[in-house]
């Protein structure tokens, strides 16, 4: 099964968690490489980064402090395709990368990735508690299925944005 690699050194600012890799990506070999998800404009026009990458510049994130790895490695053309015993495997290996690398911000891209490690429901946006010390934020899912406008999944992008520069102070 092809999936893909994880980008992940200590020290980094954020780690960005995804539920799995998409087909396409994982055919390709990039992250959010699908057709319509806006996962690399908003990352640009929200100011978490300051460079407009594509899907073929993934592994440079980690030139800009931000990490990139899945809760589930197993592309699948949907969520609803992955096993619970899947998620159960998931979170613990997630776990122990968090723990390893220790970033400072932790950040879900959608709900269902975050939903299904802490195996409890969530809002959108900073969270209360930490992982592995670290400050979590869920973002809407960048994915084109995601029904979500454009500007809410931007407005949760700059908050992230906002977060990571007080980190910088």
């Amino acid at each position: 099964m092809r999936t893909l690699p994880d980008y992940l050194r200590n020290g980094m600012k954020l780690v960005i968690v995804g539920c799995n890799p998409g087909d396409r990506s994982a055919r390709v070999g990039h992250y959010y490489a699908g057709r319509g998800n806006e996962f690399w404009p908003m990352l640009y026009e929200s100011g978490v980064l300051p460079e407009l990458l594509e899907h073929r510049d993934d592994k440079r994130m980690i030139e800009f402090g931000v990490g990139l790895t899945d809760l589930v490695k197993r592309p699948t053309r949907g969520t609803e395709e992955l096993r619970r015993e899947e998620f159960a495997e998931g979170r613990i290996l997630l776990g122990q990368k968090l723990d390893q690398y220790a970033p400072q911000v932790i950040a879900f891209n959608g709900k269902t990735a975050y939903e299904h490690f802490s195996q409890r429901p969530c809002k959108l946006g900073l969270q209360k508690e930490r992982l592995y010390g670290a400050q979590v934020f869920v973002l809407p899912s960048t994915s084109g299925k995601n029904a979500i406008g454009r500007g809410t999944k931007l407005r949760y992008f700059r908050q992230l944005a906002k977060l990571l520069a007080k980190l910088q102070r």
